[in-house]
């Protein structure tokens, strides 16, 4: 960085552009380096809008994220996680969905896995919540066409 410092006339102001050009470039390289794929782009606003589809309570929008081909715990298929949902949305006037980050991996193009916790409240509409439970999720999702659909869902509660 000793050389790029700024000296003194028209050839420090010329090795400065340089300094800065040279950073700039840097930090472009750096920042698609960085990056992620437009698939997983999709899958985390997919993720994404799973929570927003349960926070507002839209337990069709919800199952039309969920694959033919879901399997849950004990079994579970994609008409029972839409039974199951429509339950919780019935028992909560509010509920909400608050995730850490998500840990996506990519299995080819359309394949992934995303882990993350969770912390699912429900409540009768008052400002605190009546429950409040947080949850280890692992989750597989299928890619088809542009849109990625929910393959599995396993979860495990945290905490006491």
């Amino acid at each position: 960085m000793s050389n790029c410092r700024n000296g003194h006339g028209g050839r420090g102001r010329a090795r400065g552009m340089a300094c800065l050009q040279l950073l700039v470039l840097a930090m472009g390289v750096l920042a698609s380096a960085c990056s992620r794929t437009p698939p997983e782009e999709a899958l985390r606003e997919t993720v994404s809008t799973m929570q927003q589809h349960i926070a507002s309570r839209d337990a069709a929008a919800l199952h039309a994220l969920i694959d033919e081909d879901f399997v849950g715990p004990g079994g579970m298929d994609r008409r029972a996680a839409r039974q199951m949902a429509a339950a919780m949305l019935l028992r909560h006037r509010s509920v909400g969905v608050t995730s850490g980050p998500l840990d996506v991996q990519l299995q080819g193009d359309d394949r992934a896995s995303v882990r993350t916790r969770v912390v699912l409240t429900g409540g009768s509409g008052a400002v605190l919540p009546d429950s409040a439970r947080a949850y280890r999720v692992e989750s597989a999702w299928r890619r088809r066409g542009d849109d990625w659909r929910l393959l599995s869902l396993h979860w495990t509660p945290v905490g006491p």
